[in-house]
């Protein structure tokens, strides 16, 4: 803090960029305001960015897939809105050097249909997946397509729909041949409505 008492300045007051001048006791005082920088760029905030990122790439490489998979999002909410709503902290894992995907947690569909329980086998056909119709469920029609993907590291998309029909169990297969194990990024299979109107909560498919 600095003072001044020279006649020419007369009596001083107000704020100017960051100091603030007034009189006490007959002496002009000017005071410099607390001054934090704002960075962009702390820890924190560049894991952000970058979980940020990562959604968005998950939501393109998805290929539209996830377009049609939240019908009972808000009117004003874009399917891109819903999907990063859906997944950005809750599928991203920030306690490593840099933050990635946890594909377990991650939702490529919403709804409240009921969740299909599934298991896959791999083969040199492709990804078998089989599932429960659950038909019991008064919630649950034989008009309802069941469909399933698969990313694989080469950027591809495995994609099958099936009419869930009436019987009690069902399979779908994803073909690729020769494919492995070790090939595929992530996969999930959900449940929609015929006319779009509602879906299920994906179910993530582990595939060993």
């Amino acid at each position: 803090m600095s003072k001044s008492q020279n006649p020419m300045t007369g009596h001083m007051s107000g704020s100017m960029a960051n100091f603030a001048t007034y009189k006490r006791y007959g002496k002009n005082i000017i005071r410099s305001k607390a001054f934090e920088p704002k960075d962009a760029n702390t820890v924190s905030q560049k894991a952000q960015r970058a979980s940020f990122k990562l959604i968005v790439n998950a939501y393109e490489s998805f290929g539209g897939i996830t377009d049609t998979s939240f019908p009972k999002r808000a009117e004003n909410q874009s399917p891109f809105n819903a999907f990063v709503a859906a997944n950005l902290p809750e599928a991203i894992d920030k306690t490593g050097a840099a933050p990635v995907i946890v594909y377990r947690d991650l939702k490529v569909s919403a709804g409240t249909l009921p969740v299909v329980q599934t298991t896959a086998v791999i083969d040199t056909d492709g990804i078998t997946l089989s599932y429960e119709s659950d038909l019991g469920n008064p919630r649950v029609s034989v008009t309802d397509q069941v469909i399933a993907f698969a990313q694989l590291k080469s950027g591809k998309l495995l994609i099958v729909r099936k009419v869930r029909g009436n019987f009690p169990t069902g399979t779908l297969l994803l073909t690729s041949d020769g494919i492995k194990a070790s090939d595929v990024v992530c996969c999930y299979l959900f449940v929609q409505k015929a006319d779009g109107s509602n879906a299920s909560n994906s179910t993530y498919v582990a595939v060993n």
